[in-house]
């Protein structure tokens, strides 16, 4: 959680009120922000010393991590202001920026702005700068997502290029130094910085560095390290040119966002941004910043089910008024609420109601009994695990817990499978080859279990009833998760018939019937390239419809996927789909 710090006096002239402490925390709790500390009641304020305001942000809350946001936002909230209109500033020629093909191996995204005619005091600048670190620490994630460049207009010349050179073709000179430097002296240098150091292992093994340069191939910065001392910005600067580059469109575009809403209030024309072209390699002209503003569709029964109010349409939109939100009564009992682009926390309809109990205020919340009279239970899916795991371990087979993460090689190619593109959900951002993607089946983990586990005598009996995950277009997170249940024998021989016999009895614990007629299960002779080849079947299943289905595997798995998974001893085992019995 972010912790904000403003000077008391000048956040209290701002609002137009003298609280103390006790009724600008309550103002802050009503708001949903929290008060951590008032510097003036720690004791007497030293000469010269200005009282502080420490104040813990959400999380989530980007756009009131600067005093800039956090005082607009308190001034709407407390109705002495409204919520600004951001516009883009009419250009003939915007200044471009044009994207090298090279930039794809490491960082492929840029983006830009203008601020014209900004007028910096020394606090105003402070909190230009510390927005853009706070925004490095959680958003960016440490600018390996995200980094911030900004840079004094009147010093570079455009239109300018973001590319990938190798350490050694980069020369400038870095911010507040006076010696030149290359790709790798600046690796070198800042070995020893607290701050930048934390930065260098992003892009220090790469074979090229981003860099961007202006019209005259002056370096304006190295991202996501540091900025030319060239384009440095003073007090002095009116022109501010903000670059952005990124691995990730989507957070790239939510902290420019963030920037120009935030700063552009300083501008000759407030809240007026000069937009900028990114041109890509693939021929694509996209314009900087996004305003296109996201709109999100609920209902006044919708809103006042979830919060516990009665309040009118009308009455519903004034109150999203003091939340920054545009909100307009459509047909019927239908709002359409305009997200602003500071916003970027409100993904869907309980966002807009969470914001509306914090404009009506929880304590007004009307305190009421509830009658509905409910008894708790399992869930079906649950109590069904439940039988399947007691038959197996009552079978004397050991229950195994793996991760529900693994690679997309233990996935696909060291079970002999091809990735189709429609199977697997893969992580954007993986912590490490390890943690690629979200597992389609329950085999890999339980293979990596008995070979870590080798030192054990055999034979292995292990299972795993565990959720696997799958694509699922139709979904509104677009996957979906499937029960499984998975039986493995390891020993001296695959001995086929013990797994089968395990499947036999977690089938009569749930009162399938091993037939071809009527309700229940038969195995049917496939070929499956996890398994060795004359030795696998699948599971056939039968509902009560007479529906027929197939709901899993059994077989002995094929000697290259032991070898794969450095396994010594064959290796049989079955995975159903345990949710057709539900």
């Amino acid at each position: 959680m972010p912790t904000l710090t403003v000077d008391k006096e000048e956040l209290f002239n701002y609002l137009g009120n003298k609280y103390d402490t006790e009724q600008f925390g309550e103002l802050c709790f009503r708001f949903g922000i929290e008060l951590e500390e008032d510097t003036s009641q720690e004791g007497e304020l030293a000469p010269g010393e200005r009282a502080q305001l420490k104040i813990d942000i959400p999380a989530n809350r980007y756009d009131l991590i600067c005093y800039e946001g956090l005082s607009r936002a308190l001034g709407i909230y407390l109705g002495m202001e409204e919520t600004p209109s951001y516009r883009l500033a009419p250009v003939a020629k915007p200044q471009r920026i044009t994207v090298a093909k090279e930039c794809a191996q490491i960082r492929p995204y840029v983006v830009g702005a203008i601020l014209r005619g900004v007028k910096f005091t020394e606090e105003r600048y402070k909190s230009f700068i510390g927005l853009q670190d706070k925004l490095h620490n959680n958003l960016c994630r440490n600018r390996k997502l995200v980094s911030i460049g900004t840079h004094d207009l009147g010093t570079i010349q455009g239109p300018f290029t973001y590319e990938a050179q190798k350490p050694e073709d980069i020369k400038f000179v870095p911010l507040d130094q006076t010696e030149e430097m290359d790709g790798h002296r600046v690796i070198s240098f800042y070995e020893s910085d607290m701050h930048i150091r934390k930065f260098l292992h992003i892009i220090r093994d790469s074979p090229v560095y981003p860099v961007v340069y202006d019209a005259n191939r002056t370096v304006m910065s190295l991202p996501p390290l540091i900025n030319s001392n060239h384009s440095k910005i003073t007090l002095e600067t009116r022109d501010v040119l903000i670059e952005i580059t990124a691995t990730d469109m989507t957070k790239v575009n939510m902290v420019l966002n963030i920037m120009v809403s935030m700063f552009s209030c300083y501008c000759q024309d407030p809240f007026v941004v000069e937009p900028m072209e990114v041109v890509y390699p693939d021929g694509r002209t996209m314009v900087y910043p996004d305003y296109e503003p996201r709109v999100v569709k609920t209902s006044s029964t919708y809103l006042n089910g979830i919060v516990g109010i009665q309040q009118t349409d009308s009455e519903i939109v004034e109150l999203l008024k003091r939340m920054s939100l545009e909100a307009t009564i459509q047909s019927g009992n239908e709002i359409s609420v305009k997200l602003p682009l500071t916003r970027p926390d409100i993904l869907q309809e309980c966002d807009i109601a969470e914001d509306l109990a914090i404009a009506f205020g929880y304590n007004n919340i009307p305190r009421v009994q509830n009658n509905a009279a409910t008894v708790g239970k399992p869930l079906e899916l649950n109590t069904l695990s439940d039988i399947v795991r007691q038959k197996m371990a009552s079978c004397g087979w050991i229950e195994a817990l793996t991760l529900s993460l693994c690679s997309h090689e233990e996935n696909f190619e060291l079970l002999r499978r091809v990735d189709t593109g429609d199977e697997v959900v893969v992580l954007e951002n993986p912590k490490s080859v390890e943690y690629q993607v979200c597992r389609t089946s329950l085999l890999p983990g339980l293979l990596k279990t008995i070979r870590e586990n080798k030192k054990h005598p055999i034979p292995y009996r292990l299972f795993e009833v565990s959720d696997v995950v799958f694509k699922a277009g139709d979904r509104e997170r677009g996957t979906r998760n499937e029960r499984h249940a998975c039986g493995l024998f390891s020993g001296s021989s695959a001995q086929f018939e013990v797994t089968q016999g395990l499947l036999d009895a977690v089938m009569a614990a749930l009162d399938v019937a091993h037939a071809k007629n009527g309700r229940g299960y038969y195995l049917r002779e496939s070929e499956n390239p996890t398994y060795l080849g004359g030795r696998s079947a699948s599971v056939m299943y039968r509902d009560w419809s007479g529906a027929e289905r197939e709901i899993g595997s059994i077989g002995v798995i094929h000697p290259e996927v032991l070898i794969n998974y450095k396994l010594e001893y064959p290796v049989s085992v079955f995975e159903i789909n345990i949710e057709a019995f539900v």
